[in-house]
């Protein structure tokens, strides 16, 4: 049954990263590059510190002149839902409905911090329930 799938059997493994010093323009342009709509933001030894969206990349445009030099951490939200691996479509679509939001981040925990292995989006998803 769909709703009993891992997120991990719905989705491979990678994701579009970047780090905290990243600037904004580089960051935008990777989104756009490769026609996504969020870049998880990594520390210098690879685990999550945040997310960055397309909507956080608007608000950096209006509330500054030169948004382009910033930081992605200027704009990154810090507190980025995430799931394990074994989580199933129920569990996740459950999520995004509670919490209002379009994407988690798969995580595998390493020594007490987060790995992401994967994002999970509502078009995913919707990809799956569609299948």
């Amino acid at each position: 049954m769909i709703k009993e799938r891992t997120v991990l059997e719905a989705k491979r493994y990678g994701i579009y990263s970047c780090y905290r010093n990243t600037p904004l323009l580089e960051a935008s342009r990777k989104m756009v590059t490769e026609d996504i709509s969020s870049l998880v933001v990594l520390d210098e030894q690879g685990y999550l510190t945040g997310i960055i969206t397309r909507t956080d990349l608007v608000r950096a445009y209006l509330e500054n002149e030169k948004w382009e030099n910033l930081p992605v951490s200027a704009f990154m939200s810090e507190n980025v839902v995430t799931v394990d691996q074994k989580a199933t479509l129920k569990q996740v679509a459950l999520l995004l409905q509670e919490k209002h939001i379009h994407r988690v981040v798969v995580v595998r925990e390493e020594d007490g911090k987060k790995r992401a292995v994967a994002v999970f989006s509502d078009s995913d998803l919707i990809q799956q329930m569609i299948k």
